[in-house]
């Protein structure tokens, strides 16, 4: 009698065994980190490389008629302004890999405007393409009204 007690407790323990290594065996591999974003659609404060990737965003500009403030965050806590503006024209920034976060408030959408193969981006999305024109537009105004030549010469 003891020996077919010993072996029910030994197949038990095999069972037992088999059961618990079949588990593990069939156990989906984990999942991937999720990739850091390359649009920012709403209001707040987002961390560099992890939130969002770092590359040169644009935006339209501000929300109805208020004002779109951004910064630049770097420093140990991430609490050093690197570069800011409050604005009510479309932007254009460059978020470096060293920044800590980004913060935006009252801006319309950001999109990075970087390409992944690191060449010119082919295309800028519709909602973003007016946003960009006028930003590259206001630059060339400022730089024409800034060297005097503010008017285009007559016939």
């Amino acid at each position: 009698m003891g020996s077919k007690k010993t072996a029910i407790v030994a197949a038990t323990l095999v069972l037992a065994t088999c059961g618990i290594s079949a588990g593990i065996a069939n156990a989906d591999p984990p999942a991937p980190p999720p990739q850091p974003k390359t649009t920012i659609d709403h209001d707040g404060t987002y961390t560099v490389g992890t939130d969002i990737a770092p590359g040169t965003y644009s935006s339209a500009g501000p929300v109805g008629k208020g004002a779109c403030y951004w910064k630049r965050l770097s420093g140990p806590n991430g609490s050093d302004i690197v570069d800011n503006a409050m604005t009510k024209k479309p932007q254009v920034v460059q978020i470096e890999p060293s920044d800590k976060a980004f913060k935006t408030d009252g801006c319309q959408p950001w999109q990075n405007t970087d390409s992944a193969d690191g060449k010119p981006p082919g295309e800028v999305p519709p909602q973003n393409a007016q946003g960009l024109l006028q930003t590259i537009l206001g630059g060339l105004n400022g730089a024409a009204g800034q060297s005097g030549a503010g008017q285009a010469p007559g016939p």
